[in-house]
């Protein structure tokens, strides 16, 4: 691959650097046989450089980001400000978010981003796990999407090597992190089955009987040394590599069903984002499979249902874009009804140059299938075969080329519903509202150069922008 544009440190990425020293042994092992099989995913001249070499804006906003979790957030807001764009900031918020929330959002798990950049047709990528296809398991989990497609986004959109993007939540895994309000609560909510797993009661638990509370410091070793094989061997290697022949044997152990097969055949889909136009709005959804962006299309555009929407289009048994659009342009809805959908978190960014980048993420289940891969730390996601698809929604509002608002939503059943309700109102210039089970996570704009970020007033997430000031 050829050499990006710049590339980006943190303070800490000698310490990441030395990371290694301290993994496990198997992973260790891992890595020292397994960097002539991943040399192909390796990207030659990778160097680490400092922040004096970067090329941050000189003055106006750097951007925003807005994470329902407040460590992850502070990530992705420090890559802009180092010089990142906005898939750099969502590439490096993803990762972090895979090690501050792990609940949600980890290494194990998938989701969906939508891309939108001025003056081009908004992009949207999908990464879903697939279900394993061995027998025996008994504990089935998805296939681990999320690491190629967020490898597709940067790769095509981002500015600077992927490895530097990894070094931040390498080094949260590694020194340890600050149990959030976010994670603490998830925690308690599945603590009996969780801690029913001795790796994760090792990594999760609080004595024999609790797990951590908002808070306290959780470090997990055995992750950092899981991201140090992907920063030296390259993300390919978890799906063809050595990397891979790991995960794979630590995931069977777990009662995952997976194999080598199910990985490779894990790969990230792209296509032009759902679009309509209304109100003199340039508006852009989530484009299937991610099927919430056409239930919040249609509550965006006449108020009906998302869920019903999502509910009909799922029993005509459509999967195609171009299908979506047309269900769009038709107006019509439906009428039926969604089971309990898997919790997700979601996060958006903006940057200087007016590039925004909203996704979803999920595990399928709270915490997967409340098991751990062994020695890579990384929690099983849980099998789409046994559980219902999530709902993944996103929305991008532009005016001609100005940005008007990105948003993104959790809350399962609910999801697709806060981001059409949170689209309207931004159209109309009105507060976003923050009713029922979606928790909406926004950027509202006034021009590129005058964002602002809004949570969930109910939620613990964070709100993170800065202007450089130097040009005032």
């Amino acid at each position: 691959m050829a050499h990006r544009q710049h590339q980006i440190s943190t303070p800490d990425a000698t310490q990441a650097r030395r990371v290694s020293s301290r993994l496990p042994a198997s992973l260790t092992a891992s890595i020292a046989s397994g960097l002539l099989l991943g040399a192909c995913s390796w990207i030659p001249g990778s160097h680490f450089v400092g922040i004096s070499e970067t090329s941050a804006p000189a003055g106006g906003s750097i951007g925003t980001v807005v994470a329902d979790e407040p460590q992850a957030a502070l990530v992705g807001h420090d890559v802009l400000a180092r010089g990142g764009n906005a898939a750099d900031a969502a590439t490096a918020t993803a990762l972090a978010l895979g090690v501050t929330l792990p609940s949600r959002a980890s290494f194990g798990g998938g989701g969906a981003c939508l891309i939108s950049r001025p003056g081009e047709t908004a992009q949207s990528i999908t990464f879903l796990p697939h279900p394993g296809t061995s027998k025996g398991g008994d504990r089935p989990a998805g296939t681990a999407a999320s690491l190629r497609g967020l490898y597709l986004m940067q790769l095509h959109y981002g500015t600077v090597d992927f490895n530097d993007l990894i070094a931040p939540a390498l080094n949260l895994a590694s020194t340890g992190i600050t149990v959030s309000r976010a994670l603490a609560a998830d925690l308690a909510a599945v603590r009996p089955a969780l801690l029913a797993d001795e790796s994760a009661r090792t990594i999760f638990g609080r004595g024999e009987a609790a797990t951590l509370a908002a808070g306290d410091s959780l470090a997990q070793p055995r992750l950092a040394g899981f991201l140090e094989r992907i920063r030296v061997a390259g993300v390919g290697d978890l799906y063809n590599g050595a990397l891979a022949d790991v995960y794979i044997t630590a995931a069977q152990k777990a009662g995952a069903g997976l194999n080598d097969d199910d990985m490779r055949q894990t790969l990230p889909v792209q296509t032009d984002a759902l679009t309509t136009r209304q109100g003199g709005l340039d508006a852009s959804f989530l484009a299937p499979p991610a099927d919430g962006g056409l239930g919040a299309a249609v509550r965006y555009t006449t108020g009906a249902s998302a869920q019903g929407t999502i509910a009909a289009w799922r029993a005509s048994g459509n999967t195609t874009l171009a299908a979506a659009q047309a269900a769009l342009a038709s107006g019509r809805s439906g009428g039926g009804s969604l089971p309990a959908l898997p919790a997700s978190t979601s996060f958006v960014v903006t940057d200087h140059s007016g590039m925004a980048v909203a996704c979803a993420l999920s595990e399928n289940n709270l915490f997967g299938t409340g098991r751990m891969a062994g020695s890579t730390g990384v929690v099983l996601g849980a099998s789409p075969a046994r559980t219902p698809q999530p709902l993944l929604s996103a929305s991008v509002l532009r005016d001609q080329n100005s940005l008007r608002a990105v948003m993104a939503a959790s809350g399962q059943n609910e999801a697709a519903d806060a981001v059409g309700d949170a689209a309207r109102a931004a159209a109309h210039d009105a507060p976003i509202p923050h009713e029922g089970a979606g928790r909406i996570n926004a950027i509202i704009c006034h021009g590129n150069d005058s964002c602002r970020g809004v949570t969930d007033p109910r939620a613990a997430g964070l709100a993170a922008g800065t202007t450089n000031d130097s040009a005032h």
